[in-house]
C-alpha cells in the first residue's frame, strides 16, 4: 500500500519547536536586574566597609566600646540618607536622558509616513519601553536600606564584646563573612563568577579598613601637626 504524504503529521517537529519556545520563553534576560541590584550591592557593600572603617580607624586610638558605637550609627544614618539622595538624582538624570530619547523618536516616528499596523506596533514597543524605564524611588529606596543592612553587621559585631582586641578581631572577622556573602550574593543573582567576585569585594574590605586604621593610628599616636609636618617634608624631597 503506497504511503499518501497528504496523511503525514509532522509531529517531531512540532514537538521540538515547542520544546524549543519554552525554553526561550523561561530564559530570563538577567541584565533587566541590573538597576536594583546594582544599588542594593552597592549599597550594601558601601554600608559594610565604610562603617567598619570608621569603628576601625576610630578604634585605633580610642579603646572605648561607646565612641566605636556612636561612630558607626552615625556613619549609618549619614551614610543611607548620601547613598539614597545620591542613587535618587543618579537615576532620576537617566530617567530624564530616556525620556527625552523616547520622545525624539516618537517624533520622528510621527513625522515619516507610515501604515495603521506600523504605527500601532510603534505604540506597543513605547508602552513596553516606559515599563522598563529606571525608578529613581525604587532605587533610592534599595540603595538605602542595603546600606542600612551592611552598616548593622560591624555595629552588631562590637556592640557585646568590652575587651579591645577582642571586639576589633570581631568586627573583621564578621566584616569579612559578610563580604563574601555580599559578592556571592552579588555574583550568584547576576550570573557573574561567584569566587572573582568574592574575592575582589573582600580585598577591597580589608585594603579600606586597613588603609583607615593604619592612618588613625599613625596620627593619633605621633599628633596631627607631626604627622603634617612628615607627610609634608617627604613630599618636599
Amino acid at each position: 500500500m503506497a504511503n499518501n504524504p497528504n496523511n503525514q503529521t509532522p509531529i517531531p517537529n512540532l514537538k521540538i519547536n515547542t520544546t524549543l519556545d519554552i525554553e526561550q520563553n523561561e530564559e530570563f534576560d538577567y541584565s533587566k536586574r541590573s538597576q536594583w541590584l546594582r544599588a542594593a550591592v552597592l549599597g550594601a557593600n558601601d554600608g559594610l566597609v565604610s562603617t567598619a572603617s570608621l569603628m576601625m580607624g576610630v578604634g585605633a586610638v580610642k579603646r572605648d566600646i561607646k565612641a566605636m558605637i556612636l561612630i558607626g550609627f552615625a556613619g549609618l544614618v549619614a551614610g543611607a540618607c548620601s547613598m539614597a539622595i545620591g542613587e535618587f538624582v543618579s537615576v532620576y538624570s537617566q530617567l530624564d536622558i530616556e525620556l527625552a530619547q523616547m520622545k525624539r523618536e516618537n517624533k520622528r516616528v510621527n513625522n515619516a509616513s507610515s501604515v495603521v499596523v506600523e504605527g500601532t506596533c510603534n505604540d506597543n514597543n513605547n508602552n513596553e519601553d516606559k515599563e522598563s524605564l529606571p525608578n529613581p524611588v525604587q532605587a533610592a529606596a534599595a540603595s538605602a536600606l542595603a546600606f542600612s543592612v551592611g552598616a548593622m553587621v560591624p555595629l552588631l559585631a562590637a556592640s557585646f564584646i568590652r575587651e579591645y582586641r577582642v571586639r576589633l578581631g570581631v568586627v573583621v572577622a564578621a566584616v569579612s563573612i559578610a563580604l563574601v556573602v555580599f559578592g556571592w550574593l552579588g555574583a550568584a543573582l547576576g550570573r557573574a563568577p561567584v569566587v572573582r567576585s568574592s574575592m575582589r569585594v573582600l580585598i577591597g574590605g580589608w585594603f579600606a579598613m586597613a588603609v583607615t586604621f593604619g592612618l588613625t593610628k599613625l596620627i593619633g599616636s605621633r599628633g596631627f601637626k607631626d604627622t603634617m609636618h612628615v607627610l609634608i617634608y617627604d613630599l618636599l624631597e
